[in-house]
């Protein structure tokens, strides 16, 4: 089987021609570093998102946050519902920490703005 996917490592957005047989990849063109290559494989074999979203204070106003290490694709819908029901004060600074062990992990939700 063949995929199509443009990497997001860099500003060049290579366009990547994936052969993937089974659940592996086999071979990937197009790219135009080792960072490409890289991108595929994982994108294909074990996809992951940094999740970026808001809270809602207790005083009413939003807190943009985000993981602060991409998680597994398949967990966005779980994580996003944690994060909406964490509980948040301000005043909030960039990179304070919202969450602790995001389900069971290491993964930790950080403020992104002041």
């Amino acid at each position: 089987m063949i995929k199509e996917l443009t990497c997001i490592c860099c500003p060049m957005g290579c366009a990547l021609t994936v052969e993937v047989e089974g659940d592996k990849v086999v071979k990937v063109e197009g790219n135009t570093c080792k960072r490409g290559a890289d991108y595929a494989v994982s994108e294909i074999t074990a996809p992951t998102r940094v999740v970026t979203t808001t809270v809602i204070s207790v005083q009413g106003r939003p807190v943009p946050v985000k993981t602060a290490v991409p998680i597994p694709k398949d967990k966005i819908f779980e994580v996003t519902e944690k994060i909406k029901s964490a509980e948040v004060s301000l005043p909030v600074n960039v990179g304070d920490v919202i969450i602790e062990d995001l389900y069971g992990s290491p993964i930790v939700v950080c403020a992104k703005v002041g």
